[in-house]
Order: C-alpha cells, then sequence, then structure tokens
C-alpha cells in the first residue's frame, strides 16, 4: 500500500512541477520565436520569380531552337526536292533537243503524222514550263557571258561590232527557276 500511496503522490507532485514550468514572467514570452526578418519573406517570392524568369528564358530559347531547326529541316527539304527535280530535268533536256531537231525536219512536211509530233513536243515544252525550265534567250547580238555561256569556239567577227558577240548557238542553255541548268553552248565572234 505504501507503493500505491507514493504513486498517488507523486503525480500531485509532478503536476506542482509543471505548473511552475509554465509560468512565465509578465513581459516574456514562453517561447523565443525568432522573428521573421523582411528579407527572408522576400527572398521566397524572390526565389520563385528568378526561377519564373529562368524558366522563361529556357522556354523561349527552346521555342526559338525548335522554329530554327524547323525551318532548316523544311528549307532542306525543299532543296532536296528541287535538287532531284533539277537531277530529272537535266536528264529531260536532250529529249528536248531531239525534238527541236526533228522539228526542223517536219516543218516540210503536213501530215497527220507531222500535226501529232507537234502535239507531242508542244506538251513536253508546256511540262517543262510548269516546272519552271526554260530556254535561254539568246540572240545575234547577246554579248558572251562566261555565267551562262559556254564556247566552244571563236570565228572571225565579220565586223568591230560582233567582237566578243555571240555568233552561232551549237546547244540551247536551259534555266530552272533562275538558275542555270544548262549552259549554252555557242560560237563567239573574235
Amino acid at each position: 500500500m505504501e507503493n500505491m500511496e507514493n504513486t498517488l503522490n507523486t503525480e500531485p507532485e509532478l503536476g506542482q512541477h509543471e505548473e511552475i514550468n509554465q509560468e512565465v514572467p509578465p513581459g516574456q514570452s514562453p517561447e523565443p520565436e525568432p522573428k521573421p526578418a523582411p528579407a527572408a519573406t522576400s527572398d521566397p517570392l524572390k526565389k520563385l520569380k528568378d526561377e519564373l524568369s529562368e524558366a522563361k528564358d529556357k522556354y523561349v530559347r527552346l521555342f526559338a531552337e525548335f522554329e530554327n531547326h524547323r525551318r532548316r529541316t523544311a528549307k532542306e527539304k525543299q532543296e532536296l526536292i528541287v535538287g532531284a527535280n533539277e537531277q530529272l530535268l537535266k536528264a529531260l533536256l536532250p529529249v528536248m533537243d531531239d525534238f527541236e531537231r526533228a522539228e526542223k525536219s517536219f516543218k516540210e512536211l503536213d501530215t497527220k503524222v507531222s500535226e501529232g509530233f507537234f502535239l507531242i513536243h508542244n506538251k513536253y515544252k508546256k511540262i517543262l514550263e510548269q516546272a519552271g525550265v526554260k530556254p535561254m534567250e539568246i540572240t545575234s547580238d547577246t554579248a558572251f557571258n562566261a555565267d551562262l555561256h559556254e564556247a566552244i569556239t571563236q570565228v572571225p567577227a565579220p565586223d568591230e561590232s560582233k567582237k566578243g558577240k555571240i555568233m552561232d548557238v551549237v546547244e540551247k542553255g536551259y534555266l530552272l527557276n533562275d538558275k542555270v541548268i544548262r549552259f549554252a553552248k555557242v560560237v563567239v565572234g573574235n
């Protein structure tokens, strides 16, 4: 029983000690709370703003990089298509030369065969024009231009005004969208 009494008596003593510890002198707080500094409250806000601006910057840079990549690949794709077309069109140009040589011999004939030939020749010419191919316009007064013409030979000019001018066209030159795909083979007056 004594043990029981001791345990009973110790409980009120514990309660008293807690009350004593809880009492705080006037003007003081029970636990000193750290006062948030004004810089401490703005630091998280500033940190978030910095992170946001950094994320926006990364986003803008990534978007710009993506747009540049998209434009570059579209341009490369277009160049590949044009390059593939250019090779095909270059391969078809000798057929046009054959048509033009045959046209000279068919002009004298007035038959249904020649009519059919001219129909096919005109259709072929239109197809090339739709693809952007056009023949170079060269006259006898055209000056030789190394960017457009290939001089096969030089012949004596009949007069001074014909020097450096094209005397004859051996093979027509062609342009694809204002780019030379075949140089005109010419004879130049000297």
